[in-house]
């Protein structure tokens, strides 16, 4: 699957439409109708030949528009390049900067993504800013649709594609530049449901492509840097710690 990025006049469009949709959902009905009242007299003063449906909808999102003093497409162009300028910048999203996160945004720049298991919508966000298609995948529908209605509100949808699946039900149909995992990820997972799901990601994956797998919370290490080293013989790989002395396992897929 590729998800390709949208104009930024294509953006600003769905921003006004965003925008004037959440204020007819925000203001009684009786509101509406005032507005639509209001349309009909300005329709009614200009040289129209007939006053179609489709025209009396047009006058009331351009007043509903007026009313929201929405910026003009120069302006909000200028503001959205600011925006993604900061986007692109992992600390905006309390992401290292030295951190693997970061160093996969730049090996797999304007590549597929997989983000598994992952609570918080700082990576998928981070890498999409960056150029990458992100396919977030989340056995929790809630999880996924949070992350995907922040990627709205950012305007980073076109680069995102939300997945409610584990990892033992779900099979790459796309090739994939970088892989990451979040311990979620393997939650409930057997040995070997683990290894084939390990597997399946190992096949999709390019060569040069990374994996980044954290392996520890709180309460449990699963999987093992052991069963990782195991499962990716054949791949080089070093573990890094974070700045919580978590352990986190990567691994680079060599020349076949």
């Amino acid at each position: 699957m590729t998800l390709r990025p949208r104009s930024l006049k294509h953006e600003y469009e769905l921003y006004v439409e965003r925008e004037i949709e959440e204020y007819k959902d925000s203001v009684p009905r009786h509101t509406i109708l005032a507005i639509g009242d209001e349309a009909v007299v300005s329709l009614a003063d200009q040289d129209q030949l007939a006053l179609t449906e489709i025209l009396l909808c047009g006058e009331v999102d351009r007043l509903i528009r007026q009313r929201l003093r929405l910026p003009s497409l120069a302006i909000w162009r200028r503001r959205r390049l600011k925006a993604l300028k900061d986007f692109s910048r992992p600390e905006y999203w309390g992401l290292r900067p030295d951190g693997a996160i970061a160093r996969a945004a730049t090996s797999a720049a304007e590549g597929h993504v997989l983000i598994a298991g992952a609570t918080e919508e700082g990576p998928t966000l981070y890498l999409a800013a960056n150029g990458c298609t992100v396919t977030t995948l989340d056995s929790s529908e809630t999880v996924v649709e949070r992350v995907i209605g922040t990627a709205a509100r950012v305007g980073l949808t076109s680069f995102i594609h939300g997945l409610v699946a584990d990892l033992s039900s779900w099979t790459p149909d796309m090739p994939l530049n970088a892989v990451v995992c979040a311990t979620a990820a393997f939650d409930g997972l057997t040995a070997p449901q683990r290894s084939r799901a390990i597997g399946l990601l190992q096949q999709a994956t390019t060569v040069g492509g990374v994996h980044i797998v954290a392996t520890a919370t709180e309460n449990r290490q699963l999987p093992t840097i052991e069963e990782l080293e195991q499962s990716y013989r054949g791949w080089r790989t070093s573990v890094e710690l974070d700045v919580h002395s978590r352990e986190t396992f990567l691994a680079w897929k060599a020349v076949a």
